[in-house]
């Protein structure tokens, strides 16, 4: 499966969303910034990990024309659509590869029948907090574990 609406980050560089396959070690090898660890995990491997097992959340790989520079995974629970696991790798962040990947998944789960998407983040996460604001997200003032709930409707 590929996710590709022809959108770019900052650099003209075509962002999608693949399946995960031999690309693997690449994806799971992507890691944050040294000061966002204590947001997400060191690698993005244990994204894939929870993926695989949880049989919950589907992980995609993120691309930057042909490159991996990042993961981010989905999943279905009582109708509603959710995100997680955006990570985009250090050398990557900065050109907007997380807001177009997350443009690019908000609009495919909105055609998948889904025009109702959550996501959340930790309160200290303010990067996160300006992206998901800006991108149309608003707090529900629900806590998932010690995280943010926000949600995003198509069309509003």
């Amino acid at each position: 499966m590929g996710i590709a609406y022809g959108l770019a980050d900052r650099l003209g560089r075509k962002i999608s969303l693949r399946e995960i396959a031999d690309d693997w070690r690449l994806v799971a090898d992507v890691a944050p910034r040294d000061d966002q660890r204590c947001f997400v995990p060191a690698l993005a491997a244990r994204y894939l990990l929870l993926s695989e097992h949880d049989g919950v959340w589907h992980s995609l790989a993120l691309y930057a024309d042909e490159l991996v520079v990042g993961h981010v995974m989905w999943a279905e629970d009582d109708g509603i659509a959710w995100i997680g696991g955006l990570m985009v790798d250090r050398s990557e962040q900065g050109h907007g590869v997380g807001r177009t990947a997350t443009e690019t998944l908000l609009r495919w789960l909105s055609e998948h029948g889904h025009p109702v998407v959550r996501l959340s983040y930790h309160p200290g996460n303010s990067g996160a907090a300006r992206l998901y604001q800006a991108l149309g997200f608003r707090p529900t003032g629900a806590m998932e574990d010690d995280e943010l709930v926000a949600e995003h409707r198509s069309g509003s």
